[in-house]
């Protein structure tokens, strides 16, 4: 096949931050006649691994190609163009994607036309590209995440010349106003507020893959929500790799606490908003948080470890103590506050003293969730260099008991709530059981419950009869 390389990734130039305001750039539609034409009976199959940055960034894929006349299936042999939208947060993440490539190498020997893309984080790192490059020639498209909104002229490209495409760019990154969007839920909603991330976690390929911190403008946000409250919206979530930085980007003196309040004197029922990284949380976002009623009372905060230490190597910018301050005034701030965190077991040369200072910090907080990971190194972060004298059993057996420790913490917040009637956001059918319906609680916990499908994007009151410690059975309360 040949091909044509626009650009490849740079792990320096990607780590460059320049300072000034974001460039902003508001799009406009427009298609060939040549891609009308050729979109034309044409299937598209999408498949999103990792956070929900991808998950909104495939949803302006389908906007763009829906658009232009493409029309979704949900099996790949169906598919005229397949597009794999990519995690490179964790190695298991990037194995089902070289799993996934894989098995489509029988259906192109098929489908000599079909079109296969790839896109996301992964092609962001240079040595991955390079495997797919070379083990995987019938991949027809690469890009990364800056190259989103050039989809369409891609597919057309790789469409019109018969030719591999590749562009991947290493830069700060821009904002792209007005993509069209298909959205994956009908009731709840994921609002970009910031893109990219300046922290650097050590053990963090993020900000590499994703750019810099660029905030949209402050209206812009507010005019996306207002037109999601019309069209009848139950839940808005505000997105980015670090919510609390929205604005210091920007010349308009605002922050992401008034932007929060903004959007909740809008009129959403409910409002959500990750990732905040502790080092950003303000009093004055806490204070905004207990003040409106529809601001959802739960905060995923990641804490991911109870050792100075080892948050030191991490370069996460706060000391254990200062993340219980924060959290305890949460706390007495905040009634009825749900806490969840993510924590990474199994760092380079973490001590079992470093180890047992996560475990207290985790029975002391007392989390209602968390998400927990072994580490993971991806290559071109300063902690894939560290070198690590923990084995893998010992991680191993760290992780599980991590996993009782939080199990207590989980078990009993969802043990109180046993008995109670709580709001319940109805999203469909349970994916164990399809004669139940399954929902979320203001608090964020998942509740199954049998109802009549109609009930899906309604808000209704569910009592809670039992606890499966992740999950919780109830019964719908009329009103």
């Amino acid at each position: 096949m040949k091909e044509k390389i626009i650009n490849k990734p740079d792990m320096v130039k990607a780590r460059n931050r320049h300072s000034g305001m974001p460039d902003i750039v508001y799009l406009e539609d427009s298609a060939s006649a040549f891609l009308l034409e050729y979109a034309k009976d044409k299937k598209y199959f999408i498949r999103t691994y990792g956070c929900q940055a991808n998950v909104r960034d495939e949803e302006s894929m389908r906007g763009m190609l829906e658009g232009v006349g493409f029309s979704k299936v949900e099996k790949e042999a169906e598919a005229d163009i397949i597009i794999l939208n990519t995690c490179a947060v964790r190695e298991n993440a990037e194995d089902k994607v070289y799993g996934e490539i894989g098995n489509l190498k029988g259906l192109k020997q098929k489908k000599k036309d079909l079109i296969i893309v790839l896109c996301g984080c992964i092609p962001e790192e240079p040595e991955i590209l390079e495997r797919i490059l070379n083990v995987y020639p019938y991949v027809n498209l690469i890009f990364g995440t800056h190259e989103v909104y050039k989809l369409l002229n891609f597919i057309e490209y790789v469409a019109k010349h018969k030719e591999r495409l590749v562009a991947v760019e290493s830069k700060d990154g821009e904002v792209y106003e007005g993509l069209p969007v298909r959205r994956t839920s009908s009731h709840k909603a994921f609002v970009n507020i910031i893109y990219g991330c300046n922290k650097f976690c050590t053990y963090c390929i993020v900000p590499y893959t994703r750019g810099k911190e660029r905030s949209r403008r402050f209206d812009d946000v507010l005019l996306e929500c207002k037109e999601l409250i019309d069209q009848g919206y139950k839940e808005i979530t505000l997105l980015g790799q670090n919510v609390n930085a929205y604005g210091k980007d920007l010349d308009e003196g605002k922050d992401f606490a008034d932007l929060l309040e903004a959007v909740a004197k809008l009129g959403i029922p409910r409002l959500r908003f990750t990732t905040s990284h502790p080092w950003d949380f303000t009093s004055k976002m806490i204070d905004i948080i207990a003040k409106c009623d529809n601001i959802m009372k739960f905060i995923h905060l990641p804490v991911q470890s109870g050792s100075d230490d080892i948050l030191k190597k991490m370069g996460r910018r706060y000391t254990s103590k200062d993340y219980i301050n924060l959290v305890n005034e949460m706390k007495k701030k905040i009634s009825g506050l749900g806490l969840s965190t993510d924590i990474i077991v199994g760092f380079p040369n973490e001590s079992d003293e470093d180890f047992q200072k996560t475990l207290d910090l985790v029975d002391e907080v007392k989390y209602d969730s968390a998400f927990t990971f072994i580490y993971s190194p991806r290559r071109g972060t300063p902690a894939a260099k560290m070198e690590d004298a923990i084995d893998k059993e010992t991680k191993s057996r760290r992780f599980k008991e991590l996993v009782k420790h939080l199990e207590v913490s989980v078990s009993a917040s969802s043990e109180s709530m046993v008995g109670k009637i709580y709001d319940v956001l109805v999203d469909g059918e349970s994916k164990n059981d399809d004669q139940m319906l399954s929902g979320y609680t203001e608090s964020n916990k998942l509740v199954h419950f049998k109802g009549d499908i109609s009930l899906v994007g309604q808000i209704i009151k569910v009592k809670i009869l039992e606890s499966h410690t992740y999950s919780l059975i109830g019964e719908k309360v009329d009103e």
